[in-house]
């Protein structure tokens, strides 16, 4: 009851107007969201204290032989709600952030290239002069503009956009040169000779793109309306489908036109041998088939403290609920929620953000990946967003081919830790 309430509370409070849905793609956030934040964290406080007690009493049964199935499902009952709670205070800050992100953009930076782009894609009408996006290969390059708002909204609804280094390049790929160390010193008196010392060697990695695409359509009447924001609407479609696709090739892509995903960089994975300084480690978890307290705190002890201080935990929703349940050996549990606007849920002190794409728990898995991402995972986006308007092929569609050349692969392996479920 108290996560549905406040659930209903925060969806009415960024609903817009009274009785006018926000269309799908548009961001509203009023100028007391953060006050609705508060309530749903106040919300996750208190069901998580409910939780607690209800959780502690359930384990004082068991130890005394006395389990009871109703007081077992009262306390996943108390985990699904503060799943929901979560949710909503992680949708919400979302939306702030969206919200300061679009108050933020500059105006456009060539007026009279997004006057001629509006003009293409509502009728298909472009003078010569104007058309600076035409391209050898017949594509209509977006305006600088729009192709930002694509990237910022990218940045918004893809965890690992959010967390990881964004190289922009503009050819096909993008090498990077490491220096696998390798030199040597020594001590030597005031006349005793210099002999020569060990020089480093370098090793690389090439982070190739592949070609991410939508194809969003819209009937011409739809175009015609001026009372539609075109690249709003477009903007919103492109974004769908290339959050789902990233998502999924960020984190288990083969390399095969798309990136290199960060699990299969990882000791045992397909591109475990492809870095010049080797894998990302494993940390037992000390089960068979579960996670246990010790293991998780291994994990994080186990990263260097030079890459600590970004550090955070990603993991799926069904991985979290596991985690609620754990103590540390003081009785204190290793989850902790939000306590305030802006702010994730925590392990061990460090945030936690949710990735529906990670394994689930299962002997053998790895469900938890921890560390400094930014130093971690590469993504190269080779400039610019290319469209191409299609009237023809689905009357009275009119389809807009939209492509973006995107990579990715692991960046340093020293930076991030796995945890791989393991007795």
């Amino acid at each position: 009851m108290i996560a549905s309430a406040l659930i209903a509370h925060a969806l009415s409070a960024h609903a817009g107007h009274a009785g006018q849905p926000v269309p799908r793609g548009i961001v509203c956030v009023r100028a007391d969201a953060t006050g609705d934040v508060k309530a749903l964290i106040d919300g996750v406080n208190k069901a998580f204290a409910d939780f607690k007690a209800e959780h502690s009493k359930q384990l004082e049964d068991v130890k005394k032989g006395q389990a009871d199935a109703l007081q077992a499902l009262k306390v996943d009952r108390i985990n699904a709600d503060i799943e929901k709670l979560q949710a909503a205070v992680d949708d919400a800050n979302l939306k702030i952030a969206a919200g300061q992100m679009n108050g933020a953009a500059a105006g456009p930076k060539d007026k009279e290239y997004t006057d001629a782009f509006s003009a293409h894609f509502k009728k298909g009408e472009v003078q010569a002069a104007l058309n600076k996006g035409a391209a050898s290969e017949g594509g209509y390059l977006a305006p600088t503009e729009w192709d930002r708002t694509i990237t910022d909204r990218l940045v918004l609804v893809s965890p690992m956009r959010a967390l990881c280094t964004v190289q922009p390049v503009s050819t096909n790929g993008f090498s990077k040169l490491f220096n696998n160390r390798g030199t040597t010193s020594g001590w030597v008196g005031e006349t005793d000779a210099r002999p020569q010392t060990g020089t480093p060697t370098f090793g690389s990695l090439t982070y190739n793109t592949g070609e991410l695409y939508a194809n969003p359509a819209a009937t011409q009447q739809m175009l015609d309306d001026p009372a539609i924001d075109l690249e709003a609407w477009l903007a919103g479609e492109v974004e769908t489908e290339f959050s789902l696709q990233e998502g999924v090739a960020f984190l288990s892509g083969n390399g095969n036109n798309k990136p290199s995903g960060l699990l299969t960089y990882i000791t045992g994975g397909s591109n475990a041998a492809a870095h010049p300084w080797g894998d990302i480690k494993t940390v037992k978890s000390g089960a068979a088939a579960a996670l246990t307290a010790d293991g998780l705190i291994n994990l994080v002890h186990e990263l260097p403290d030079v890459y600590t201080g970004n550090a955070r935990a990603i993991m799926n929703r069904n991985t979290q609920r596991e985690i609620r349940k754990l103590k540390d050996g003081q009785g204190n549990y290793l989850w902790q929620p939000s306590f305030q606007a802006g702010t994730p849920a925590t392990l061990l002190g460090y945030g936690i953000t949710e990735m529906a794409g990670m394994p689930d728990i299962a002997a053998n898995s790895k469900p938890i990946v921890f560390g400094d991402f930014k130093r971690g995972y590469l993504i190269v986006d080779r400039v610019g967003v290319r469209v191409l308007r299609d009237p023809f092929t689905n009357k009275p569609y009119v389809h807009f081919y939209t492509t973006k050349r995107v990579g990715g692969g692991l960046l340093n392996p020293d930076t991030l830790k796995a945890q791989t479920i393991s007795a």
